[in-house]
């Protein structure tokens, strides 16, 4: 398989598809989502899908990493917290958008936030810091953030995350259990402004209640 092209092709069917700007297609078609996926998934890296990753996880579909990149309107040099690295697939896109320096990921899994660290540093993002911990505390040495989102599904948005926004900070959330919306919310005088989005279904996130 040639991956370049196939990059190329999933980045045109969903210009097709979808409203997203140049610069998210153009991330689309640089990170190499082969090589953050397990080995026997790399034939389907680039159909529109999620992939298993391993612990019960999985990648998101592309057009999903796209919708929700082009949702936070990232721009060069915003500092961005993700919470859920997963396998790294993610943050490679954000890193694109913004610079790889100020993306700043937290993993619950250490397995994977191990893996994800050498995806990483295997396709050429290895500035992106990862660290293993509980989102829900997001990551206080690095903010306040620009803009901070979650690749999992969360009861509410984590207090700490919207705490270490700045004012005028943008977060986007899949909200609910077994039913999910995809918030987008606005930090304003220390208030999330929020906006209910689209039905969504994501991994449920580590540590949020039964």
């Amino acid at each position: 398989m040639d991956f370049a092209d196939a990059r190329d092709s999933l980045a045109d069917r969903l210009a097709r598809r979808h409203d997203f700007s140049e610069r998210v297609l153009d991330a689309l078609r640089t990170v190499p989502r082969h090589e953050f996926v397990p080995d026997d998934q790399q034939g389907g890296a680039y159909a529109d899908r999620p992939l298993p990753i391993g612990d019960g996880q999985t990648v998101s579909a592309p057009h999903m990493v796209a919708a929700m990149c082009d949702r936070l309107a990232l721009r060069e040099g915003d500092e961005t917290l993700e919470i859920g690295t997963g396998c790294g697939y993610h943050a490679a896109v954000t890193a694109e958008l913004v610079g790889p320096e100020n993306v700043y990921s937290v993993e619950y899994l250490e397995s994977l936030a191990d893996t994800a660290r050498e995806n990483l540093a295997n396709a050429g993002y290895g500035d992106v810091s990862v660290r293993h911990g509980d989102g829900h505390d997001g990551w206080p040495a690095h903010a306040p953030y620009d803009a901070a989102y979650l690749t999992c599904a969360t009861r509410s948005i984590p207090t700490a995350i919207r705490d270490q926004l700045r004012d005028g900070g943008r977060v986007l959330a899949p909200v609910g259990d077994v039913t999910q919306t995809l918030v987008s919310a606005e930090k304003s005088d220390g208030r999330l402004d929020r906006e209910y989005l689209s039905d969504v279904r994501f991994v449920r996130m580590q540590g949020d209640g039964e």
